[in-house]
């Protein structure tokens, strides 16, 4: 066989007799011949030294990501009343997301007042909150026309359910029916309210939006300086109450979906099972009830701090770590904890 032996190796032993290796099998041979020989107190000969030939210089590490790193996500874009088809990858968080799309059909990302999946129409079932199927659709929905309305609170409640895209702009989600919005026809579902009483409310969150509406008094006008989002023409005089619907906010199961998170990176993960599906939407029910708010992420987001917790105080206190912003009221924190119990329990 070859020498492919080093030096040390070939001097183990020291008990040997003399002998030569001569011609090996198969017309190889040994080169150069190699004899060991020793006597009583002698050392062992040196193997004679070969010159090695020159070693070719190792290659650079890759500077790449390693072979097995997940590759980069791409999704498919279109401006809702019509564009061409964009590709947009690399983001982590929506605001992220909408520069991407702002970038692919040359607008401000401020032109973006929400997205819609899978639908380019306004439609409050489809709308993108935390989570992006892998082979969803993105339809990006810009600002069209502003328009002023004066409205008289001649009740408590106005009948709005509000919700934001995550950027700073508050927008209808929903319009109960016979309320006094619902009076109003030229306010429409997926109107981004910019204004109230001349007062910008870019930038202020949902519920913050949600309670400013609440603590105006009631009898005295006011009003809403409101921006619709850009229609194409098959959704001209397209009004959508979005009424309550049992598949509203509806998540994909059985595929992988992108987690945005307004902190850190984006993750991959598996849908929602069906307990943190039932349960997200019975906690956007409270937080309707409760806030006058729709957000499924929100929503999500109190169902994962709470669906480990042993007790309602445990629950509390997560929930403060992680959205003590909100200051929920306790009454919110029992019912949300009750519901939590009751999905998980099958009690629902």
């Amino acid at each position: 066989m070859p020498l492919s032996v080093s030096t040390g190796s070939m001097l183990q032993g020291t008990r040997r007799k003399k002998r030569d290796l001569g011609p090996m099998q198969n017309g190889e041979s040994m080169s150069p011949q190699v004899q060991g020989q020793e006597g009583a107190g002698e050392e062992p000969k040196q193997m004679p030294q070969t010159s090695a030939p020159p070693l070719s210089p190792s290659p650079p590490p890759p500077s790449g990501p390693p072979p097995c790193s997940r590759p980069r996500l791409v999704f498919h874009t279109q401006l809702a009343h019509g564009s061409p088809t964009g590709r947009i990858q690399g983001f982590t968080n929506v605001k992220e997301l909408y520069a991407k799309i702002a970038e692919v059909f040359n607008i401000n990302p401020s032109e973006i007042l929400f997205c819609t999946l899978n639908s380019h129409k306004v439609d409050m079932q489809k709308l993108l909150g935390g989570q992006i199927g892998l082979e969803d659709f993105i339809f990006a929905h810009v600002r069209g026309e502003t328009k002023e309305v004066e409205v008289t609170k001649t009740e408590d409640a106005l009948g709005l359910t509000i919700t934001d895209n995550g950027t700073g702009y508050a927008f209808i989600k929903r319009i109960k029916e016979g309320s006094i919005i619902d009076r109003l026809k030229t306010v429409c579902v997926g109107d981004h309210i910019e204004a109230i009483n001349d007062q910008s409310i870019v930038g202020c969150r949902h519920y913050e939006v949600a309670k400013m509406l609440k603590d105006l008094p009631r009898g005295t006008p006011f009003t809403l300086r409101l921006v619709e989002p850009k229609k194409a023409f098959d959704m001209i005089a397209q009004r959508t109450k979005s009424g309550k619907s049992s598949g509203e906010g509806k998540m994909g199961s059985g595929r992988e979906t992108l987690r945005l998170r307004s902190k850190g990176s984006a993750t991959v993960q598996e849908a929602p099972n069906e307990f943190e599906e039932i349960a997200t939407k019975k906690v956007d029910d409270l937080l309707e009830s409760y806030m006058g708010i729709r957000d499924l992420e929100l929503a999500a987001t109190i169902v994962e701090a709470g669906k480990d917790k042993k007790n309602p105080d445990d629950f509390a206190e997560a929930l403060d770590s992680v959205l003590g912003d909100f200051a929920f009221p306790d009454v919110f924190l029992f019912d949300v904890w009750g519901a939590i119990g009751d999905v998980k329990n099958g009690r629902v």
